[in-house]
């Protein structure tokens, strides 16, 4: 069999397709262009995970290859017995020929050289194209734009995917049939949109032949949770760490918001757990806007310097306060 798609992904026919998508995701960012870089094997293998996805994610198609699997692996285990059986009367020679199967045929993607010049020339429909996205809960909340690099494969325009031209390898392809190559897009990602939420880009696919149309390019949005953070309503809610000088001198935090660069100012002899509000900054919802509200905490610094110590103590020794005279 040409291609063992469960391999190619790490998973099994029994895996559900949670998991298939899962590590789906782990190898794409893996091997994306972008962090892999464009070698010729780094192409090929972002190739063939989208491949097996595209396959094993379509659960008419993915039953379609396990029967295949299932047909290739009992022709080819009669074949090896046929072999042995053979071999007591046929000479070395007999059985030179090894048993192969080819999925392209399987698919009915080739047929015999009749029905190949009767439909060289037909139209047919470009192939849709998925791809992921990841943006966090405020890019969520206000909206985005994300530009996305993409590979895509295209069957060669010279040979029309036949790898020969005149009976030559076509030089266009170097007889591979098809022209991998990046394109840039830029997406708005409208405000309010959900986690899992499909964004269709028109004729963005793969091309079509002959004039057959484009396939689509279909963009997942997949919202980041943050520990950071949490919305209630059309309220976000954030906790700041802040250090006990911080907290006794006062301070400017800066903060990412909705908006962008929000300033927290801290004022004075704040205590733990005190609440700031930023009013109107939270979500923009049906021309309504909700708050941000701040929770501080104050945080001791790890790996204080000897200096640093030597102050404390000397804090230590000069305080007059007592703040457990109510206990």
């Amino acid at each position: 069999m040409s291609k063992d798609y469960y391999k190619i992904l790490g998973v099994t026919e029994f895996d559900s397709s949670d998991e298939i998508k899962i590590a789906y995701r782990k190898l794409a960012r893996k091997f994306h262009p972008d962090i892999a870089g464009d070698s010729k094997e780094a192409v090929l293998r972002f190739k063939e995970i989208n491949e097996a996805y595209e396959i094993l994610s379509n659960q008419v198609k993915k039953s379609e290859y396990d029967r295949a699997r299932k047909f290739y692996n009992y022709a080819y285990n009669n074949n090896n017995n046929s072999k042995k059986t053979d071999n007591y009367t046929s000479s070395p020679q007999a059985n030179t020929k090894s048993f192969s199967f080819n999925w392209d045929e399987f698919w009915g993607k080739k047929t015999n050289n009749q029905d190949i010049k009767k439909n060289v020339k037909a139209p047919k429909d470009g192939v849709n194209v998925t791809t992921d996205v990841e943006i966090n809960a405020f890019e969520a909340f206000s909206g985005v734009t994300k530009v996305i690099n993409m590979l895509q494969t295209n069957i060669c325009p010279k040979c029309q995917g036949k790898k020969f031209v005149n009976n030559s390898t076509c030089v266009h392809c170097n007889g591979k049939g098809e022209l991998n190559s990046y394109k840039k897009f830029t997406v708005k990602i409208p405000a309010g949109v959900k986690n899992g939420a499909k964004i269709r880009l028109a004729g963005e696919g793969t091309k079509g032949i002959n004039g057959g149309k484009n396939g689509d390019l279909y963009i997942i949005i997949h919202v980041q949770e943050s520990k950071n953070y949490r919305t209630e309503g059309l309220n976000i809610y954030r906790t700041i760490p802040i250090t006990p000088f911080e907290a006794v001198l006062g301070t400017n935090v800066k903060i990412s918001g909705l908006d962008g660069v929000l300033n927290v100012k801290i004022g004075a002899n704040t205590q733990n757990g005190q609440k700031i509000r930023l009013a109107n900054c939270g979500i923009v919802q049906n021309n309504k806007i909700g708050d941000m509200i701040i929770t501080v905490e104050i945080k001791i610094p790890k790996n204080l310097t000897e200096e640093e110590l030597l102050l404390y103590k000397k804090l230590a020794e000069i305080s007059t306060c007592n703040i457990r005279n109510e206990i």
